[in-house]
């Protein structure tokens, strides 16, 4: 299964889900009405009349149907509303902390290498890390997609797991973001908190309605008393119903989840030994996975283990270890290593060399599946940009200047002018920081832009309100300013508001034909950045034919006002038609089977606003950064 119809299938296990789940909501209805219809006749005999036909009323009926639903999709609504932060709402709520990007804790500073080396060879933004200060060896990823993603790890994972293991871990959680999951588990959170709201107010009924017959003195109204006690108790059976239902649902998808994720964990690292032998060490720890934090079981289909005790093996949320390892090594002999026991890491991967064509329908193919060598020359890349740089990208004030430094055009006048700007407007801090970065900014190899600002993206999203905006209204200024400005350019400055502000939802119901103008425009700037106008427009006519789709060029460098036009219109594409958009794209970079590092760089930032994170395009044949490293960890 490929990106794409992974995305697909997510998006269709998402409308199943809800389905079920709307069912158990309607199951929830009828146990409601029976069990309020029941305690009518029980206890309102007295009253005279019919008590069956009041109990069956369709008015009351109605009611209690009417409160069902209003309990549980306010309940859902106000989950979802706390969640919509994304992956950082899910960490803090398990009592995580971002980690620090300028901690000197060796371990804590190989899991944001692994992360980050994990991210850019995936071609994705890197996501937010948080701590967990927790024994047990556990993982997450959350969020609703790739650019409000976070992964939490927990203490016990960074300390017992050696760098391989780790590096299994964090490629079993990046599968969780690369194939949709996340999302998926967000929804199943708020929903399932809107079921178990019923059962938390039948709770509080009971509590309220035995503190009041205590004080009460006998009186009339004390049937009233076992009517709300009657009416506690049901409701708080109705809610664990629907909440055993519900988790049940979710147990049964995600432990399939779990195996896939696995598998991709092997698929990416090329090193059944890394996640085989992390699992091993959890199945040998002392903690094991079991998390601390009060409100771990409501998260409890997000880990890389078990997080909480299940009742049965039909809730666990994931299958056992056992089942989990003999997947991954089949010829595991059952021997567990000691608690103490750390095997040496097998030899860091040498960076391939580059041969072959550049195909498009190797780039298509490679969208969303990392592999060691993706992972390797990731290594390899952030080992020769200059460590002030890689500093940089982890400091608040100088990212903000790093930024700004990639984002200045390389022409005197512009450059100039847009100093000048950034001195009337940009922070002071951040200037001396842009200053100093001068001169290692004018050696910045091509190729290098992307990575930085991916590393740069956790820590400006730190960045307050205020901070944000003034920030982004400097970026703003600074391709206004710009004389000539260039299709990379305007395709970096797009990447980095929308890995801080998020990816713009948008309903995905547009196919090729209705998009012509729009595939034009930007198809035409991919191919006039690497070829002649005759060289360009032959490009473009090859795109045509990938998409089926009549193309016209245009001849003229698009202004970025333009671009984001039609950025803004392509977000639309249905995803089964993005492989084949990815696929005219690349022809359209693509010359004589190579391409150079400036449009290598612009197709992947292009593809990674289309929300396609493409791993390194040289994965396809096209032109290689990467350089044999010789040391175990890339400079930071």
């Amino acid at each position: 299964m490929d990106f794409f119809e992974a995305q697909d299938h997510a998006r269709r296990l998402t409308g199943r889900l809800v389905g079920l789940l709307l069912l158990s909501v309607v199951a929830l209805i009828v146990v409601a009405s029976l069990v309020v219809a029941l305690a009518v006749v029980v206890l309102d005999g007295q009253a005279g009349g019919d008590p069956l036909a009041r109990a069956l009323s369709p008015r009351l009926l109605g009611g209690v149907a009417a409160a069902v639903i209003l309990v549980v999709a306010v309940g859902s609504l106000g989950r979802h509303l706390q969640l919509r932060a994304g992956g950082s709402a899910v960490a803090e709520a398990l009592g995580g902390r971002p980690l620090n990007l300028q901690t000197r804790d060796a371990n804590e500073r190989r899991l944001l290498n692994v992360v980050e080396e994990m991210a850019i060879a995936a071609g994705m933004p890197v996501p937010s890390v948080y701590l967990l200060e927790d024994p047990a060896i556990n993982a997450f990823a959350a969020g609703h997609d790739a650019h409000d993603a976070a992964i939490g790890v927990t203490r016990g994972a960074i300390e017992t797991l050696g760098r391989d293991e780790l590096q299994g871990v964090i490629a079993h959680e990046f599968s969780h973001i690369l194939h949709g999951d996340m999302r998926l588990n967000l929804r199943l959170v708020a929903l399932l908190h809107g079921i178990l709201v019923i059962g938390l107010i039948g709770h509080m009924l009971l509590r309220g309605a035995a503190l009041g017959s205590r004080r009460r003195v006998r009186s009339r109204r004390g049937n009233g008393h076992a009517v709300v006690l009657g009416l506690g108790a049901a409701l708080m059976a109705v809610g664990y119903v629907g909440t055993l239902c519900g988790n049940l649902i979710k147990a049964a998808v995600s432990r399939q989840r779990e195996f896939l994720a696995d598998a991709s964990a092997v698929q990416y690292t090329r090193n059944p030994d890394g996640i085989g032998g992390a699992l091993k060490k959890l199945a040998a720890h002392s903690a094991g996975s079991r998390l601390g934090a009060a409100n771990a079981e409501e998260f409890s289909h997000l880990y890389f283990g078990r997080g909480v005790a299940a009742m049965s093996r039909l809730t666990a949320t994931h299958p056992p270890l056992e089942q989990r390892i003999r997947r991954v090594l089949p010829h595991w002999d059952g021997s567990l290593p000691t608690p103490t026991t750390r095997p040496a890491a097998p030899p860091e991967p040498e960076p391939p060399t580059t041969a072959g064509a550049a195909l498009a329908a190797a780039v298509v193919a490679s969208v969303g599946r990392p592999d060691a060598h993706d992972i390797a020359r990731a290594r390899a890349r952030l080992a020769t940009i200059e460590p002030q740089l890689i500093e940089a990208a982890h400091e608040p004030f100088a990212a903000r200047a790093l930024v700004y430094g990639i984002l200045m055009g390389a022409d005197p006048e512009s450059h100039e002018s847009q100093r000048l700007a950034l001195a009337s407007q940009a922070l002071p801090e951040v200037l001396v920081e842009l200053d100093r970065l001068a001169e290692p900014l004018a050696r910045l190899a091509p190729g290098h832009r992307l990575p930085l600002i991916e590393l740069a993206l956790p820590v400006l999203r730190q960045l307050s309100a205020a901070q944000f905006a003034g920030f982004r209204a400097c970026l703003v200024r600074l391709m206004a300013i710009e004389t000539r400005p260039g299709a990379l350019q305007w395709a970096l400055h797009r990447l980095v508001i929308q890995g801080i502000e998020g990816e713009r939802r948008a309903r995905r119901d547009r196919h090729p034909g209705q998009l012509a103008g729009p595939l034009s425009l930007l198809l035409s700037t991919l191919a006039l950045a690497g070829h002649d106008r005759q060289a360009a427009r032959c490009a473009v006519d090859r795109a045509a034919d990938v998409l089926g789709v009549e193309l016209s060029f245009v001849p003229e460098p698009a202004q970025a006002a333009d671009l984001d036009w039609a950025m803004e219109r392509l977000v639309r594409l249905v995803q089964a038609e993005r492989a084949s958009l990815l696929a005219a794209m690349t022809r359209c970079v693509e010359h004589d089977g190579r391409v150079a590092p400036e449009q290598a760089e612009l197709l992947q930032a292009v593809a990674w606003t289309l929300g396609c994170p493409l791993p390194g395009p040289d994965r396809a044949g096209l032109a290689s950064q990467a350089v044999p490293r010789h040391d175990g960890e890339h400079e930071s």
